[in-house]
């Protein structure tokens, strides 16, 4: 290993990845940690650890002036040989939507996608750049940092969908967030529900979309999970004028809701998920699990309260929580969606399974 780079935003007073941070200075590695000072709650340990980091000898940076940097992402650049034997700097990547706290990430369910992908590979750098250097990157292939793609990405998305279905193409946008704020993205959804798109959202906190109101969004069906563990990754999935799930869909993780602060006062990354097997598992077993839990979710309705789901007579019950617990991750196991796919679970399965 040559080099690392971090973001930090949350530590906790106790930290294996500080202390590994700490460790590979002390061992001559070029590290680079971004500690973002105002993350609330986290302030103190943060700053301690920025402290002992830069003792042992990384460099510690701040941030934009005026940016929270909320982005969860490392970078590592290892040397190695390539076929020829020639040797090479590989860049490995690792964009996450939750903190890298060691309490949270015990009780919070997120995603963790870490990638040799060159291109991601760079447009991370790209993104470090513009933390460290200050300077706008332009040439970001694949990725979508806020405040300066982000809402961009998001938006031509929701009009593609918007433009399929209006076409008679189908439209379909599933996402997955903490909070839907932000009045562009909810217009934008508006506009795309009236033009027959179908959308469905898993929103955990706040949601200032109307949804199911005749002539505005009776196309959009918004829903939270509410049980053992606390919902906090963020999805974007848009089916491309194929449906969802499609292997053609456009699927995003990324560490950014849908609010304001986020797309235009935060340093945030959108990623995408091309790899097929990562690409699959997301949206046909994390999305189509979370929209088929009818044991601990509640829907929104159109005058804004919220009702809590049960299985109609006839229909399954399926508790995401426990589907998750009772059933491997498709990572490194490539019959595991064949063999349990939330689609495909049967009663004899929930027998096996219980609640």
């Amino acid at each position: 290993m040559v080099a690392i780079k971090q973001t930090v935003y949350r530590t906790g007073v106790n930290s294996v990845l500080m202390e590994a941070l700490i460790e590979a200075a002390r061992r001559g590695k070029e590290v680079t940690v971004v500690v973002e000072l105002l993350a609330r709650f986290d302030e103190e340990a943060n700053i301690n650890w920025a402290e002992r980091l830069e003792r042992a000898g990384a460099q510690v940076v701040y941030g934009v002036f005026g940016l929270k940097t909320h982005a969860k992402m490392a970078l590592l650049l290892r040397r190695e040989n390539d076929a020829s034997g020639k040797s090479k700097l590989q860049p490995y990547a690792h964009l996450g939507t939750g903190n890298y706290h060691p309490i949270t990430a015990r009780i919070y369910t997120d995603l963790s996608y870490f990638t040799s992908d060159p291109t991601i590979g760079r447009d991370a750098a790209r993104v470090f750049n513009y933390i460290t250097g200050y300077a706008e990157p332009s040439d970001i292939e694949k990725m979508a940092v806020s405040p300066l793609t982000l809402r961009k990405r998001m938006i031509e998305h929701i009009r593609g969908e918007t433009n399929h279905a209006r076409h008679g193409r189908s439209g379909a946008i599933w996402m997955k967030m903490n909070s839907l704020v932000d009045p562009d993205i909810i217009d934008a959804l508006y506009e795309a529900s009236q033009a027959g798109v179908s959308i469905e959202l898993v929103v955990r906190g706040i949601c200032c979309l109307r949804p199911g109101l005749p002539g505005l969004s009776e196309n959009i069906r918004v829903k939270s999970v509410i049980g053992r563990f606390l919902e906090h990754g963020r999805i974007y999935c848009f089916g491309m004028g194929q449906g969802l799930p499609s292997t053609k869909a456009a699927v995003y993780i990324s560490s950014a809701d849908m609010m304001p602060r986020n797309l235009d006062r935060r340093v945030e990354v959108l990623c995408p998920l091309q790899n097929p097997t990562v690409h699959q598992q997301v949206l046909e077993q994390i999305m189509v699990a979370n929209l088929k839990d009818n044991e601990q979710s509640w829907q929104l309705l159109p005058d804004g309260s919220s009702t809590r789901m049960k299985a109609a007579k006839g229909e399954e019950p399926f508790n995401l929580h426990n589907y998750f617990m009772t059933n491997p991750s498709l990572s490194g196991r490539g019959k595991s969606l064949k063999e349990s796919s939330p689609r495909r679970l049967t009663r004899r399965t929930e027998r096996h399974h219980p609640t």
